[in-house]
């Protein structure tokens, strides 16, 4: 079995599948193995699949998490049956649960000014830190875009930056005067951080690629400094970036391509939140007893 998902997990590789997609796979099917080990895999039917995705509900794990694991774990199934080892998908017969689309935590425009002013720039960790902050927050880009980009995808004298998605499909994202301004300053003491063979714009203190865990840990250090009682991960700066947008008269589609999404269906989400965040505005304003 391991050595069907090894071959499995090359094939999502030769089809150029993002590290995290494939990371996520691995681990699902992995934990999928695990609890069928005994049973052959011609063996199981649609009863097991029940009894498997109710041990996931046990554990705690979310619809979508529990979602995830179907979608990497018929794959596997696909990709067996394409390659003769089994003749059918025990999860074929599987419907995907019901998702309820928890609405993110959202700052305010003062609460943004809280967060990125916290960072002491005083200093060269501090100024590195402010300013992909402010970047995060001028761009609306992923954390995981955010490491990938390069001092040449850094235009000063148009104000736009490149950015690589998923798939490496690039979009041209503009860049506010507060960004600029923080990103002048930091190119100025980068080289304190990396070796000058080193193309990465933001790295860590060693001088090495940024992690997605080790940006987790700065934004987490710095929304606790700032005593925001919201929860504030790595996407809060993209989710306030879209609503904030919005909120200022933004055209959803422009929204949609400075995010990257494929669809407008995920932006549209952003633009509820708008409405419903004006409903209440009007009815506290307006309602005698609001």
């Amino acid at each position: 079995m391991e050595n069907l998902l090894s071959r499995f997990i090359d094939d999502l590789t030769l089809k150029n599948k993002t590290k995290n997609t494939i990371e996520a796979y691995s681990r699902d099917i992995k934990k999928y193995i695990d609890y069928v080990k005994d049973e052959n895999l011609m063996d199981i039917d649609y009863v097991t699949i029940m009894a498997y995705t109710q041990e996931l509900k046990k554990e705690g794990k979310s619809n979508s998490t529990i979602n995830r694991n179907v979608i990497a774990i018929k794959s596997f199934y696909k990709y067996l049956i394409k390659n003769n080892v089994l003749d059918r998908n025990p999860f074929d017969r599987y419907d995907m649960v019901k998702v309820k689309r928890d609405i993110p935590d959202i700052l305010t425009v003062e609460e943004v000014d809280k967060l990125l002013s916290i960072p002491d720039i005083s200093t060269d960790k501090g100024i590195r830190d402010k300013t992909m902050l402010e970047v995060l927050y001028a761009t609306g880009m992923k954390v995981s875009e955010l490491l990938k980009i390069s001092i040449d995808d850094i235009n000063f004298r148009y104000a736009y930056i490149k950015c690589r998605g998923s798939k490496e499909k690039e979009r041209i994202i503009p860049l506010g005067s507060y960004a600029i301004k923080s990103l002048e300053q930091y190119i100025k003491i980068r080289g304190n951080f990396t070796p000058s063979n080193n193309n990465y714009l933001f790295l860590n203190n060693k001088g090495q690629l940024m992690t997605r865990q080790g940006f987790w840990k700065i934004i987490k250090y710095y929304s606790k400094e700032a005593n925001i009682n919201k929860e504030i991960n790595n996407n809060t700066l993209r989710h306030s970036f879209a609503v904030h947008l919005l909120q200022n008269g933004a055209d959803i589609k422009s929204v949609q391509e400075m995010l990257g999404h494929s669809g407008m269906a995920v932006t549209q989400i952003y633009a509820g939140i708008v409405r419903k965040t004006k409903l209440a505005e009007v009815y506290k304003n307006a309602h005698p007893r609001a």
